[in-house]
């Protein structure tokens, strides 16, 4: 599946550029304090777990009590999850696949 075309700019280019470019979670702590609000980062980080959870086909009152996400978040991840541009599922992949190494 292909991403959003909608989303393709220079200026998002650049900042994927920028991710792209950091080595260890040090420099990612550094970069997205500076990026973004600590809520912001929160969200992602919430976001993310959820759809982990998902992936391990844990139920939302699972996923609640241990993320405190909304069932309106963790049914949009899902979404994500069935309909998105696999970038979820694309991650995970890698995620999963390193830790068999």
């Amino acid at each position: 599946m292909e991403y959003n075309n909608r989303l393709k700019d220079p200026l998002v280019d650049s900042l994927f550029d920028a991710v792209l470019a950091l080595d260890e979670v040090e420099e990612c702590y550094r970069f997205f304090e500076d990026l973004c609000t600590v809520a912001e980062i929160k969200s992602m980080a919430q976001r993310f777990e959820v759809a982990k959870m998902l992936e391990k086909e844990c139920t939302y009152g699972e996923i609640v009590g241990k993320t405190g996400a909304s069932t309106a978040t963790i049914s949009r991840v899902k979404r994500s999850l069935n309909f998105g541009a696999d970038g979820y599922k694309l991650i995970l992949d890698k995620i999963n696949k390193r830790k068999l190494l």
